[in-house]
């Protein structure tokens, strides 16, 4: 099972998706089947779950969403698009106990994570309703986090690519071995597979 959709309460459609908008978030629908139900998907940047809002799809008070996750590769960064963007944005923040974050603001402390370890900084802001986001810097997945997906290339160059590098690293492994290795080809693929894996998991 893959997670597909989070649903957010919203008083205010258009609002939302200006706001979604603003932050670079792709939309993906906007329909509307009468003035009592409309639906509205926005997706994040390479999310492959998506944000759906709208009229008639929730029952819960607008601004009533308390923890999605975003997550970054770098938290910085990140604040400053955000506030690029023209998004009230917290600080940068760590939580005192080293692990995940309490609830509201209770044992923040300022500043990303001193050893600046995966999964440890983050920062928050809220949509116009107040549904409150997180940003999460993870830079090192821990062993067992992500399920390997099918191997995919995206071009003939970016297969090229990874055919010469596991050319490179057969001729190694053959030096190793001191003869020809007939089964280069099933060589080769769990070479690429396994580089692909390391790559989608970082």
């Amino acid at each position: 099972m893959k997670l597909e959709i989070v649903v957010l309460p919203v008083s205010d459609v258009d609002r939302a998706k200006e706001f979604y908008e603003t932050l670079g978030w792709r939309v993906d629908a906007d329909f509307a089947a009468s003035t009592d139900f409309r639906v509205v998907q926005v997706t994040p940047p390479g999310s492959a779950c998506s944000v759906i809002f709208g009229v008639g799809v929730t029952s819960a008070a607008p601004g009533s969403a308390d923890g999605p996750h975003l997550v970054v590769t770098d938290i910085e960064a990140a604040r400053a698009e955000l506030a690029d963007r023209g998004v009230q944005v917290s600080e940068v923040f760590h939580d005192a106990g080293g692990a995940f974050h309490h609830a509201g603001a209770t044992e923040r402390v300022p500043g990303p994570d001193p050893d600046r370890g995966s999964y440890r900084s983050w920062l928050s802001f809220a949509d116009p309703d107040g549904n409150n986001w997180f940003v999460q810097e993870v830079t090192t997945r821990a062993p067992g986090r992500v399920t390997p997906g099918p191997v995919a290339y995206t071009s003939a160059p970016d297969l090229a690519g990874a055919l010469r590098r596991a050319a490179a690293a057969h001729g190694k492994h053959e030096e190793q071995l001191g003869h020809y290795d007939q089964d280069w080809p099933d060589w080769y693929a769990q070479y690429m597979v396994d580089e692909a894996n390391a790559r989608s998991t970082r």
